[in-house]
């Protein structure tokens, strides 16, 4: 095997936190409270000192508010890509009418170009929405990735899991009954891959997962296992990284927004989220810890040049999404 680092790349879905409340079910969503005052500086100080740019994944709506434009602006200012994580952030943008998902995704990219001066071109779909409608409108409209598939089992799990948390009425867990995916979904390669609809090509980046047995590597589960054993959580993920790395998979690893606050940030609100009841410094020391991990076998940035790198390393054949 050749010691030549691969590429990774690293996202963040900048989910505000009016984006959990929502999906939740909670109310008060919809005056939009925000934490992105918090979590961006802080975001942006961590990567810093770490040396790494990522994408960061911005919700048209909270572009579209003109008091959230300057730390919208900092992500740009400090050398990072920008990508389109929809209008609305409705994780059931999978099960709308094709005028409705382009309309969503449109919106998005234009707020979000108004607001930062960068027109996205790579997609996450809110809660791993994907489907042939929403990659043929991003192809059309010269996209250059979508990093919205999750290859993993656990999918119903995680759904029933957070159905558990909720006081959702049937009608809004009817919307939501395809959260984070199905089952059939682990069947999925963990693998980029190009996607070709009328001629306009899009690559494909899932978000990586445990290779064969496909449980979720992203830095929010290696949170949680530390909260039962110190070590397990950087173990388990230390594992991971060199299986990938052995099986040369080039990793696309998730971050949120919740990765980086804790029970200390005053957020009563999101302790729903696994690890909220740790303290915020002692997470990212970990997510810190991680990362270096991850340096350690991959040259990582942002998805954008994973796709660069994917395009230009091999003959593809050609997919479609179903």
């Amino acid at each position: 095997m050749s010691d030549k680092k691969l590429v990774a790349s690293l996202s963040l879905d900048l989910d505000d936190k009016w984006c959990y409340m929502k999906i939740h079910g909670d109310e008060g969503w919809e005056k939009f409270p925000s934490y992105l005052d918090v979590v961006v500086p802080r975001t942006l100080k961590f990567f810093d000192e770490h040396d790494l740019k990522i994408t960061y994944m911005i919700v048209g709506q909270d572009a579209a508010l003109e008091h959230n434009h300057p730390i919208l602006r900092s992500i740009v200012d400090a050398g990072h890509e920008i990508g389109n994580h929809s209008f609305h952030h409705e994780s059931w943008l999978h099960l709308q009418t094709n005028s409705e998902i382009e309309a969503d995704l449109i919106q998005a990219e234009e707020t979000i170009e108004q607001a930062v001066g960068v027109r996205p071109r790579g997609f996450r779909g809110p809660g791993f929405s994907i489907s042939y409608e929403i990659a043929t409108v991003l192809a059309k409209r010269g996209y250059v990735f979508d990093g919205s598939i999750f290859p993993t089992f656990i999918g119903p799990f995680a759904r029933a899991y957070y159905f558990m948390t909720t006081r959702l009425t049937p009608e809004e867990k009817a919307k939501r009954k395809e959260l984070f995916g199905t089952f059939k979904d682990g069947f999925r390669s963990n693998s980029a891959y190009p996607w070709v609809k009328d001629g306009k090509s899009l690559m494909i980046i899932p978000v990586t997962t445990f290779p064969i047995i496909k449980i979720p590597i992203h830095i929010s589960y290696i949170l949680y296992l530390s909260m039962i054993h110190p070590s397990l959580g950087l173990l388990y993920f230390h594992t991971a990284v060199r299986i990938c790395r052995i099986l040369r998979v080039r990793i696309s690893l998730l971050l949120h927004p919740l990765d980086f606050l804790g029970g200390d940030d005053n957020q009563p609100e999101l302790m729903f989220f696994p690890a909220m009841k740790m303290k915020s410094e002692k997470k990212i020391k970990i997510v810190g810890k991680a990362l270096e991990i991850l340096k350690l076998y991959y040259n990582v940035g942002p998805m954008g040049e994973h796709a660069k790198s994917m395009l230009e390393s091999s003959t593809w054949p050609v997919y479609g999404i179903r």
